[in-house]
C-alpha cells in the first residue's frame, strides 16, 4: 500500500485555525511592528490564548497534549506570513520550555510549565557564547556552587538569544561548566535563571538584518546566584541535554523555514497574477512560470522532508539524520525562495512594504540559526558513518 502523508482530522483543523489567525490577524499589523523593531505583545498574548505555546505538552501541565508535528504546523503556518512571530513561538516552545520539560523534575515542571504553556511567560536557551557559536562545547560560561550556602554562582556571558528581554520573559536555561570530568574535558551542567536574578543582565536588543519584531540580546552573568535546586537535570549532562533539545530544535526550524519558502510562493503567484507588463499579466510569462514551478517544488519538497523527521520523532524512532537533513535543505531552499521571490517583484520586492522583503531578509539567519548549513553536513556525514 502507498504510504499516507495526509494529516489527521486534528492536525488539518489545527493547521487552518493557525492558517486563519496568520492571514486576518498577523497579516494585518506585522509590517508595522517589524518597521518598528517592536515587540508584538498582543499578537503573542492570543497565540497563548490559543494554545499555540502548550501544544506539543502534556495537559497535566498545562499544554495541549499535541506532539512536534502539531508544533511544525502552527509554525509553518505562521511562518508563511512572518518569521519573527514563528521564531517567538519556535524559540519560547522549543528552546525555553522542552529543556524544563525533557529534564525538570516534577516540581521545576509543575513551577514553570503552565505559564509556559498559555504564553503568560516565555522562557529563553542560554546556549551560545561570544567565542563559541557552533562549537557549544567550549562553553567559557561557569557556575561554581558554594559550599556554606548550597547556591550556584553563575558567571560569564551568552549571546544572540531569542526571547530573554521581554517583559514577559520569565527564566533562561544556561549552560555552564561546573567542573572538570576524569580525562579533563569540561562538564557541563544547565541551569534555571528566572528573570530579574540580582547579576543577571539583559543588554539593549541587537540591530538585526532580519526578525526585526522578535527579541534577541546579548546576556551577562556576574556572581548570580541560583538556588541548588535550580540545575536542570543531571550535573554535568548539560552539553547532551542540549544536544537532545537542538535536535528537535532543528524539525522546528525546518517547518518554519518552509513556511518561509511557500510564502514566497503565495506572494509571488498573487503578484504575478495582478501585475502586467507590456499588456498582459507577468504571470503569462513561461519564464516566470518556470521559476514559480521551481519554487513550489521545493517548498513542497521541504515540507515533506520536516514532517518525515516530526513523524519519527512522535513515533520514538531515531530521528538525529533526518532532522539534520530537514535544517539543511529547507533553509536553504528558503534563502532560494526568497530572491527568486524578491526578483519576481522587481522594484516592489525591495521595498519593506512588501512581504517578500521581510522574507529576504529573514531568510538567511536560517542558515545560521540552531546549527550552520556546515554543521548539519558534519551531522549527516557523521550519521553515515564516515571517519571523523
Amino acid at each position: 500500500m502507498p504510504l499516507d502523508h495526509r494529516l489527521s482530522a486534528e492536525h488539518e483543523e489545527l493547521r487552518r485555525t493557525v492558517e486563519a489567525f496568520a492571514h486576518d490577524v498577523v497579516a494585518p499589523k506585522i509590517g508595522e511592528f517589524y518597521e518598528q523593531h517592536a515587540f508584538p505583545y498582543d499578537i503573542v498574548r492570543q497565540m497563548g490564548e490559543m494554545g499555540l505555546f502548550g501544544l506539543p505538552f502534556p495537559e497535566e501541565y498545562g499544554g495541549m497534549g499535541g506532539d512536534y508535528l502539531a508544533l511544525g504546523l502552527a509554525l509553518e503556518e505562521l511562518a508563511r506570513v512572518d518569521s519573527s512571530v514563528a521564531i517567538t513561538l519556535e524559540a519560547g516552545v522549543s528552546l525555553g520550555a522542552m529543556p524544563v520539560h525533557r529534564f525538570g523534575t516534577e516540581e521545576q515542571k509543575r513551577q514553570w510549565l503552565p505559564r509556559l504553556c498559555s504564553g503568560e511567560l516565555l522562557g529563553a536557551f542560554g546556549l551560545t557564547e561570544p567565542e563559541c557559536g557552533s562549537d557549544a562545547g567550549g562553553t567559557r560560561t561557569t557556575a561554581v556552587r558554594d559550599e556554606q550556602t548550597g547556591e550556584w554562582v553563575v558567571n560569564g556571558t551568552k549571546c544572540f538569544i531569542t526571547n530573554s528581554g521581554t517583559d514577559i520573559t520569565g527564566l533562561v536555561t544556561v549552560t555552564a561548566v561546573t567542573g572538570r570530568k576524569p580525562d579533563g574535558s569540561p562538564a557541563i551542567s544547565t541551569l534555571i535563571v528566572p528573570s530579574g536574578t540580582p547579576g543577571f543582565t539583559v543588554a539593549a536588543p541587537y540591530s538585526k538584518v532580519g526578525w526585526n519584531a522578535s527579541d534577541t540580546r546579548e546576556l551577562s552573568f556576574a556572581d548570580v546566584r541560583v538556588p541548588a535546586e535550580n540545575l536542570l537535570g543531571e550535573e554535568g549532562r548539560g552539553y547532551a541535554q542540549f544536544l537532545r533539545i537542538l535536535d528537535e530544535g532543528r524539525i522546528a526550524i525546518a517547518a518554519l523555514a518552509t513556511g518561509l519558502a511557500q510564502g514566497c510562493v503565495d506572494e509571488s503567484v498573487a503578484y504575478a497574477k495582478s501585475r502586467t507588463a507590456f499588456g498582459r499579466p507577468i504571470g503569462a510569462n513561461q519564464a516566470l512560470q518556470f521559476k514559480l514551478a521551481d519554487m513550489e517544488m521545493r517548498a513542497h519538497t521541504a515540507r515533506l522532508a520536516w514532517r518525515d523527521a516530526a513523524s519519527r520523532l512522535v513515533a520514538g524512532e531515531p530521528f538525529k539524520k533526518e532532522a539534520a537533513l530537514a535544517k539543511l535543505y529547507t533553509s536553504e531552499i528558503a534563502v532560494t525562495n526568497a530572491r527568486e521571490a524578491t526578483q519576481i517583484h522587481g522594484g516592489y520586492g525591495f521595498m519593506n512594504e512588501f512581504p517578500v522583503a521581510r522574507m529576504w531578509r529573514d531568510s538567511k539567519i536560517l542558515e545560521i540559526g540552531e546549527g550552520t548549513s556546515e554543521v548539519q553536513r558534519m551531522l549527516i556525514a557523521r550519521e553515515l558513518g564516515l571517519p571523523d
